[in-house]
C-alpha cells in the first residue's frame, strides 16, 4: 500500500502563503487522482483540491483563485500552493490517493494555522 507523507504546514499570518507537499512512496501515475482534504476542529473533512491523472483540476469554492494544486511526477509529489490565507483556512490538511480500483489512502496530515 502506498504511503503518503505531508509536509509544509505551520503558523502563518492572514494574507500569507504556504506550500504543502505530499510525497508518495510509489509513482503517482498509479493513481486515478491525488487530492488535498482538510478538517477543521469540530467539522467534517472536506475536499480542498484534486488533480486527476489525466483530467482537469478541481477546487472547493472557498479556495478557488487562492489555492493551486500541482504534481511533479518525477518526484512522486503533489503540492498545494496556498495564497491569501484566511483564519478559516486553519485545519489539518491531508493528502489522499485514489486508486483505479477504488482504494483510498490517507497521509497523517499537516497542521495549518492562520492567525495574527
Amino acid at each position: 500500500q502506498v504511503q503518503l507523507v505531508e509536509s509544509g504546514g505551520g503558523l502563518v499570518q492572514p494574507g500569507g502563503s504556504l506550500r504543502l507537499s505530499c510525497a508518495a512512496s510509489e509513482s503517482i501515475f498509479n493513481f486515478y487522482a491525488m487530492g488535498w482534504y482538510r478538517q477543521a476542529q469540530g467539522k467534517q473533512r472536506e475536499l480542498v483540491a484534486a488533480i486527476p491523472s489525466g483530467g482537469r483540476t478541481n477546487y472547493a469554492d472557498s479556495v478557488k483563485g487562492r489555492f493551486t494544486i500541482s504534481r511533479d511526477n518525477a518526484k512522486n509529489t503533489v503540492y498545494l500552493q496556498m495564497n491569501s490565507l484566511k483564519p478559516e483556512d486553519t485545519a489539518v490538511y491531508y493528502c489522499n490517493s485514489a486508486s483505479w480500483d477504488g482504494m483510498s489512502t490517507w497521509g497523517k496530515g499537516t497542521l495549518v494555522t492562520v492567525s495574527s
